[in-house]
């Protein structure tokens, strides 16, 4: 080599610049001063939008936070973000652009299961690694892939057994004894919904009401009278967002308030949530289960909501957290490898391993399900608070009975 440069007598500018090439175009190992680029597609418009676009203030706040740090191996990290629509056919092909003609070097999921169950199959036919924040369905685990991974604390089936677990400690001449079960057609909401009906029946409270009502459903009204008219105890509901909020507002309108009412995802949206309903007077009392409390003091979990107030103003909601910890286990793989590009190495790291994240520790079995257990969390007095398990709950009390509707929640 050196020889030739004499004979072809190339200026000493041009091999700083072939040398600064050659490094750009290496593998996966660190000293490259080429960017790690991670693709990701998500609901950014759609039915998912909301939560859509926090996963991406999430990853981005992820991104921050690790560049400022030095990179991933030595290299700062580029997102390649894109919007699917909230369509199951869009997210697929958009998944197989980034990794066929984008060339990524790493993806994360995105936003619901009902997207990422398509797009980690094209992640998986790809030999990529997979991580998502929201695939808590069970059909993300019974298609025995390799490569596929929630980064939340627990699957759908098991996120509101703190939940139950409460209601069946309620004293028994206190305990609700019979409950409505409304759910979004939905594969993460539904099972949610499914497995809290079993184990309620199991100490004999009767389920008086069950639908099962279509995404696209936006008047919650007959559903709210259906329930006034069965006189449940309880609302247990498998909600999204939007569908959360179109039920109490319509329950408000009905002037029927359960004396317990729990809702999945909806409650976690923060702000956006009480600023839907009405205000912070109708969500006092309403339970939901959550991965992930601002006030927790798991490593990076006071910084990142530093980070997120500093960029974006206001409390983080849940569904960042969830996707800066999908990007802090990707993180963690990749280090502990040494390399962005050796796919099955990384993965199998994570089946063997436990990482640290903001919402606590996580670990897999080999289905790539998570391990452990959700947090309860209640509406007290505008106020998102942990109340189980007891050893992390910020707040000494649970509002029980729920309280009475704080006023008129609008049309819609």
């Amino acid at each position: 080599m050196r020889r030739m440069r004499r004979r072809l007598s190339v200026p000493v500018f041009l091999v700083a610049i072939a040398l600064v090439a050659a490094a750009c175009g290496s593998g996966g190992g660190g000293g490259s001063s080429k960017a790690v680029v991670i693709g990701a597609s998500l609901p950014l418009t759609g039915d998912f939008a909301q939560p859509g676009e926090a996963s991406k203030r999430g990853y981005t706040i992820w991104q921050n936070m690790v560049n400022a740090s030095g990179g991933l191996l030595g290299r700062q990290v580029n997102l390649k973000v894109v919007d699917d629509a909230s369509d199951q056919n869009r997210v697929a092909s958009d998944y197989n652009r980034l990794i066929s003609q984008d060339k990524v070097d790493l993806v994360l999921g995105s936003f619901s299961s009902l997207l990422n169950i398509p797009a980690s199959a094209v992640a998986e036919r790809a030999g990529m690694t997979f991580l998502c924040p929201s695939c808590g369905s069970p059909q993300m685990f019974n298609r025995k892939f390799t490569h596929v991974f929630f980064a939340k604390p627990a699957v759908a089936s098991h996120q509101a057994d703190q939940f139950a677990q409460y209601v069946a400690g309620l004293p028994a001449e206190e305990r609700p004894k019979t409950a409505a079960y409304p759910t979004q057609d939905d594969p993460f909401a539904q099972p949610v919904i499914d497995s809290v009906a079993r184990q309620l029946a199991t100490i004999g409270i009767r389920n008086v009401y069950s639908k099962v009502y279509p995404a696209t459903t936006t008047n919650f009204d007959g559903i709210a009278s259906d329930i006034k008219a069965s006189h449940a105890d309880m609302v247990v509901q498998g909600a999204v967002f939007e569908d959360g909020v179109g039920l109490l507002k319509s329950l408000v309108r009905a002037d029927y308030n359960p004396k317990v009412m729990f809702q999945t995802s909806a409650p976690s949206n923060g702000a956006q949530y009480l600023k839907a309903i009405g205000g912070a007077g109708n969500a006092n009392g309403v339970f939901y289960p959550v991965s992930w409390s601002p006030d927790t003091n798991y490593p990076l979990n006071q910084e990142f909501v530093q980070q997120y107030q500093a960029k974006y103003g206001g409390s983080p909601e849940e569904d960042a957290a969830d996707a800066f910890a999908t990007a802090e286990v990707l993180q963690a793989a990749v280090e502990a490898v040494g390399s962005v590009s050796d796919q099955d190495r990384i993965a199998q790291w994570l089946h063997n391993n436990k990482v640290q994240t903001i919402l606590g520790p996580l670990s897999w079995d080999e289905t790539g399900a998570p391990q452990q257990s959700f947090i309860l969390a209640q509406w007290q007095s505008g106020q998102s608070k942990v109340v189980l398990p007891r050893e992390i709950a910020n707040s000494d009390t649970i509002i029980f009975p729920k309280s009475g509707w704080a006023g008129a929640a609008g049309q819609g």
